[in-house]
């Protein structure tokens, strides 16, 4: 997952994310390490807080298709 890749490219900690998203540093880091799965909640604040989509976050390829 690109967690860790946003997180860092801007400079911040796990401790920073765990803040935004109401949830402990080592539950942060689970979802980063990919130790524990991510809710759609969270994810959602995610993509938000980063302004990216959650295919991204995700790692999903590019280019898939989206129903009508």
């Amino acid at each position: 997952m690109k967690l860790r890749e946003l997180r860092e490219g801007r400079d911040l900690t796990q401790q920073d994310i765990a803040d935004v998203l109401w949830c402990k540093q080592n539950t942060y880091q689970q979802y980063e390490s990919g130790k524990r799965q991510i809710p759609v909640e969270v994810l959602k604040k995610l993509c938000l807080y980063y302004g990216v989509s959650a295919d991204y976050i995700l790692d999903l390829p590019k280019g898939l298709d989206y129903p009508d």
